[in-house]
């Protein structure tokens, strides 16, 4: 352990604190790495109640950290929704800064910190406001959808927000209510070309990509079913839109939680995030779990250091402009307002509606 946390030992009140978190976790961490985690994870804890705070871990933590001292779990949106009903005054984002930022547009009164002030996204980086201005300029009356994995900037120039599992929905409700045949939808590139091909609404999209997702062929999933002919593979859909035709399933990460702990799959690979395989194998103890292995290295800046570090100095707060954050508030809050879909997009179990090619901006 790191000189700064020497005085944090494993001890026999630490090790009865955290054995509940063991049995959850041990089959993903090993004896010797849990004798250097759990004294962080209790003291972690131990800060939390002191300080009135919570930790919001994303799918794509690690498993210390999503099982270990996550107050809630899930996608980034419905995380910041639930930080923002809790009575916390303090919200740490085990996730990337653009997470931090809508926790902050959600919760204005709370303070937000992030361990790691450069833990960023391809996606969310890809994009600015002013490109924003410009697109719409170039686009005079069409609504602006936006992806929530943007920045708070991005946001607020934003007519509504979508999440990747609502997204179709999002575009052909603005469709309808602005009266148009076309909806510009930004910034991930693959999202938006499987979106397209799930409705007749016109999509122009930007040329936005995840790394981690982008960097996911068909090829790999043919070589996957090849090698597992039992498994059925979920995909994300930021991933490119041939990955999506040859898996048994596609949609957000939280519909892929589910499609695992509800059909129990016995043999199962999931085509996201590395960490997402492992935090799910928690909960899924009788499926087995193959993991074609793309890191997200933003997310992996965080860590039960700096997460300690975080609460134990206040640091780093993630601040957003009021004004700005009323603009993005509102795009959000139009997204939340919607019903929610009969039926979760997922991009698709079968096959897509048509295929339809999307103007690139």
């Amino acid at each position: 352990m790191a000189d700064g946390f020497a005085q944090l030992a494993f001890t026999p009140e630490v090790e009865k604190a955290t054995l509940p978190l063991w049995e959850k976790v041990k089959s993903r961490i090993t004896p010797i790495e849990w004798r250097v985690q759990a004294p962080l994870i209790a003291e972690i804890n131990r800060l939390k109640r002191e300080k009135n705070a919570v930790i919001l871990a994303h799918n794509y933590m690690t498993p210390e950290i999503f099982h270990g001292v996550g107050d809630y779990v899930g996608d980034s949106l419905g995380l910041a929704k639930e930080a923002a009903k809790s009575d916390a005054k303090i919200i740490v984002q085990a996730g990337v800064h653009f997470m931090a930022e809508t926790s902050k547009i959600l919760s204005p009164e709370k303070t937000v910190l992030i361990p790691d002030l450069l833990a960023g996204c391809s996606l969310a980086s890809s994009i600015t406001g002013a490109d924003v201005r410009l697109i719409k300029q170039r686009y005079p009356g069409l609504p602006v959808v936006t992806y929530v994995n943007t920045t708070a900037d991005v946001k607020a120039e934003t007519d509504v927000c979508c999440t990747s599992a609502n997204a179709v929905q999002v575009v052909e409700h603005v469709a309808r209510e602005w009266g148009v045949d076309r909806v510009i939808l930004i910034p991930d590139e693959f999202l938006a070309r499987n979106v397209a091909r799930q409705t007749h609404v016109g999509v122009i999209a930007w040329q936005g990509r995840c790394e981690v997702h982008e960097r996911f062929t068909a090829q790999d999933i043919l070589d996957l079913k090849e090698a597992y002919p039992g498994a059925q593979v979920l995909a994300h859909p930021e991933c490119p839109a041939e990955v999506l035709e040859v898996s048994d399933f596609a949609g957000s990460t939280a519909a892929m939680n589910d499609y695992v702990l509800q059909r129990k799959p016995k043999q199962v690979v999931l085509i996201t995030e590395c960490s997402m395989a492992d935090n799910v194998a928690c909960d899924a103890v009788d499926t087995e779990f193959v993991r074609p292995c793309n890191l997200c290295p933003h997310m992996k800046r965080i860590s039960l250091e700096n997460i300690y570090e975080a609460l134990l100095y206040d640091r780093y707060e993630v601040t957003v402009d009021p004004a700005v954050a009323a603009r993005a508030r509102l795009a959000v809050q139009r997204m939340i307002d919607l019903p929610p879909p009969a039926v979760p997009a997922r991009y698709d179990l079968v096959k897509a509606r048509h295929h339809v090619d999307v103007e690139l901006i």
